[in-house]
């Protein structure tokens, strides 16, 4: 089955973490923190709706601003998500610069922007041309653990510690589409934005016998029964889920809240900066070492994991941290299968 999402770090695993998910079949995608980003090409940075921080040191909030220069006088609204604290940080990114000529520009650009707190969200608006002052009333919404919905996937959130708020997230599929081009070809159809609509139609629930035209090339039209349609081209399967964790101290709470939240995921992304010989040192920084990673993979299932974010000290020694998280993770995958 190829997948829907197709993750990958934007850097290399000593460099600033930011996890880029485009998404098949379409020129959107999404990312996991914001650290600096300029090995991303500008085609692939368009693509970004939704940007979802973890927490704003600036290994993790850096590439903020190269987001704000490449989208400033586009027709885009960027929504971006953010731990306790968020409103204000983007607040002083904003104005670090001056406006006094964005009121000339005719696009619409703006920065939805969500702060995540324990029990509820506060988001505000800021249009360019208002000088990226917020407009509107802060909208206040209760947190259930999911920041997007849509018809297809959601987008989930956790609050870890990491010494201050640090969130965890997850995308997932309600359930994945795969197209069989060779069925396609046999009904003289190609591959084109109207998969897009396919697609919704079945995640929408539409009626099965209910009428679906198909417009592909310049003017080609073929009407098909939605239901006929799927079983001649579609298959059908559980959908696919990708956890984002990074900058997380290693306690029973933590653990168990990403055990819980990372649970069955098909591919886990969880930083692992030091050695287990110097968890000491990983305890006073609040991060994770490798052994920990492992262990918590192990315990969540996971189907793969990429360790990222190692500290400077293991450049060259790359092998040994991963060696480390993985006889943790096998080892704990045979404590679960018992």
């Amino acid at each position: 089955m190829r997948p829907s999402f197709h993750p990958r770090m934007v850097n290399g695993p000593f460099d600033d973490p930011s996890l880029f998910i485009p998404f098949f079949f379409e020129k959107r995608a999404i990312i996991f923190d914001a650290g600096e980003m300029y090995s991303l090409s500008a085609r692939d940075m368009l693509k970004i709706s939704h940007v979802f921080v973890t927490h704003t040191h600036i290994d993790h909030f850096a590439g903020f601003d190269r987001l704000l220069r490449l989208f400033l006088g586009r027709e885009k609204k960027l929504h971006v998500y953010g731990p306790e604290g968020f409103l204000k940080n983007v607040e002083g990114k904003l104005a670090g610069y001056s406006w006094n000529l964005v009121r000339n520009y005719t696009n619409q650009f703006a920065f939805q922007v969500t702060e995540v707190r324990s029990g509820h969200t506060i988001s505000r608006e800021y249009p360019c041309r208002n000088r990226f002052h917020p407009t509107g009333k802060t909208t206040e919404l209760p947190f259930d653990g999911i920041l997007l919905r849509e018809p297809a996937l959601s987008v989930s959130a956790i609050i870890l510690d990491h010494s201050i708020p640090c969130l965890g997230f997850s995308i997932k599929e309600r359930f994945h589409v795969n197209i069989i081009k060779e069925s396609l070809a046999g009904l003289g159809l190609e591959v084109g934005p109207w998969l897009r609509e396919f697609k919704e139609a079945l995640f929408n629930r539409c009626d099965p016998d209910s009428e679906f035209e198909v417009k592909f090339g310049k003017e080609n039209r073929k009407k098909f029964v939605l239901g006929d349609l799927a079983e001649q081209i579609a298959i059908v399967s559980p959908g696919q889920k990708i956890t984002y964790v990074t900058d997380v101290v290693y306690s029973s709470s933590n653990s168990e809240k990403i055990v819980g939240f990372a649970k069955d995921s098909d591919h886990l992304f969880i930083e692992a900066a030091f050695l287990e010989e110097e968890r000491d040192m990983a305890r006073q920084k609040y991060h994770l070492t490798a052994r920990q990673a492992g262990h918590i993979a192990g315990r969540a299932q996971v189907r793969q994991f990429t360790l990222f974010h190692f500290s400077p000290r293991y450049v060259g020694m790359e092998h040994i941290l991963e060696e480390e998280a993985r006889k943790a993770y096998l080892r704990q995958l045979s404590v679960v299968s018992r």
